[in-house]
């Protein structure tokens, strides 16, 4: 359910700004790009070459970047 106060002008400053990273954020990062590369490697070796299969690698890249973001924001 959204709520009509989100996001609000407190959010947007967070999501827009850089946030550099700690040592275990690094790791967190290295971490989720890691098991991500691996589930697109078994994406591509598995599925046949099509639209469907550049789609699912698009949504892990898109899967990892968002995870990654969640960690930079602190989850907000």
């Amino acid at each position: 359910m959204e709520r009509p106060d989100y996001p609000t002008i407190e959010h947007l400053d967070n999501w827009f700004e850089y946030h550099s990273p700690s040592p275990a954020q690094q790791d967190a990062y290295k971490e989720i790009r890691g098991a991500g590369k691996w589930f697109a490697e078994v994406i591509l070796r598995w599925c046949p070459s099509s639209a469907d299969r550049t789609d699912a690698i698009r949504k892990v890249r898109e899967a990892v970047m968002t995870a990654n973001a969640s960690i930079a924001c602190g989850g907000k």
